[in-house]
């Protein structure tokens, strides 16, 4: 038996792996030490009534046996499929129904989707970058290239007709560099894969925190996109499922490659290695999209931009050069002092309490630079601000 030497190959920590390990380190030696969270995109606001009260309506049902539900189809129930479709209309784009597929999160579908691509493509993959796009691309093998996403391309890297790739990541709200891509951008990353026959992967993640109307939430309102993209979306952060696991991915019947449609394969794929998200959470999901849990959702999203516009007035005020806050819920800050990402995240820790993610664990060109989460309470988000203002007003 031989492993996947591919393994070998991937640093021996995953990026938020090592901020908790050094976190839990400082926190044994030190447990008087308050310490506030702000690396981790997790949220910290609960579920809203209106999901909570379906997920409640959905366990009683799995109670009776008229109403009771046992496997559930591995692409997701029609019921949810049929609210997401409705969902995507609103910005003029249309889905077949078999094009929606439920999931347990983004995370697992953009790394289970390099199952049914060849381990031959070229991958062309933004820096600084999710970690997942490139560490999932080293454990199949492939060959990875990389776009600098840096302060002169406004951290947006476009099309190089010199560059070849198959497959190209894009994430739009970015993470962690928090730009957005507009329309004509994405038509031109859209007209390069039409003309290389490559394949875009678009992560939508944090398309519900996009304020700005005239930016695109997915990239299917750009024309030709259907032929050439699969879009992935999460409510981790668009509802606060970060605990309870549900996504979707849009893989349209127009992907044909070397005769091959994609939708049939990730179908394949799904119904033989996926066992699909319960009945139970996929009914707290619908709910998602009713009037009254959008109404809920979107006071929970204002409430995470109040702590973005918490932290971009403090670091404006101290002088500390920043992007985000506005279609993003994270901050990507230039680290004080010229200050390496990972010094810059100790001294943090020890001198403040506060977590924030360091740059270079997101790529070469992360270096220097440092994100923070909306996603803490607000009161600890003005704690956090307040020691900023004591630790950097001065300089």
């Amino acid at each position: 038996m031989i492993p996947n030497t591919n393994y070998g190959k991937l640093k021996d920590s995953y990026l938020f792996s090592e901020v908790a390990r050094r976190v839990a380190e400082y926190s044994k030696a030190h447990p008087e030490k308050e310490i506030i969270k702000m690396g981790i995109g997790d949220v910290t606001l609960p579920l809203c009534t209106a999901v909570v009260e379906a997920m409640k309506k959905a366990a009683e049902d799995m109670g009776k046996a008229e109403t009771f539900h046992g496997y559930g189809p591995e692409q997701g129930y029609d019921f949810l499929r049929e609210k997401i479709k409705a969902y995507y209309a609103e910005n003029n784009v249309e889905l077949d129904l078999n094009e929606i597929f439920i999931s347990d999160g983004a995370k697992s579908d953009l790394g289970n989707i390099l199952d049914i691509l060849g381990k031959d493509n070229t991958v062309l993959i933004p820096d600084p970058v999710y970690p997942v796009y490139v560490d999932t691309n080293v454990m199949d093998g492939r060959n990875i290239i990389y776009a600098d996403a840096n302060e002169s391309n406004g951290f947006l890297p476009m099309p190089d007709e010199k560059v070849k790739a198959d497959i190209i990541y894009i994430c739009s709200p970015n993470n962690p560099t928090v730009d957005v891509y507009n329309i004509e951008q994405l038509k031109e990353w859209v007209d390069y894969a039409t003309a290389n026959n490559s394949l875009i992967l678009f992560d939508s993640a944090y398309e519900s925190f996009v304020a700005d109307k005239s930016l695109p939430r997915s990239i299917f309102e750009v024309e030709g996109a259907k032929k050439c993209a699969i879009e992935f979306c999460s409510l981790s952060k668009t509802a606060g499922f970060t605990g309870t696991r549900c996504g979707y991915t849009v893989v349209s019947n127009e992907l044909v490659y070397d005769g091959m449609k994609l939708n049939k394969l990730w179908l394949r794929r799904q119904t033989t290695k996926f066992n699909g998200v319960s009945y139970i959470v996929q009914k707290a999901a619908e709910a998602v999209f009713t009037p009254e849990g959008r109404k809920q959702i979107a006071e929970n999203i204002m409430y995470y931009r109040e702590n973005a516009r918490i932290i971009t007035n403090t670091l404006g005020e101290i002088g500390i050069q920043y992007y985000g806050g506005i279609n993003s819920p994270y901050i990507w800050l230039k680290c004080p002092d010229d200050m390496d990402s990972w010094a810059f995240f100790d001294k943090l820790l020890t001198t403040a309490g506060v977590i924030g993610t360091p740059g270079a664990g997101f790529g070469k060109n992360g270096e220097k630079y440092f994100r923070l989460t909306a996603f803490s309470s607000k009161e600890n988000t003005q704690k956090a601000m307040l020691k900023f203002k004591e630790l950097f007003s001065a300089k």
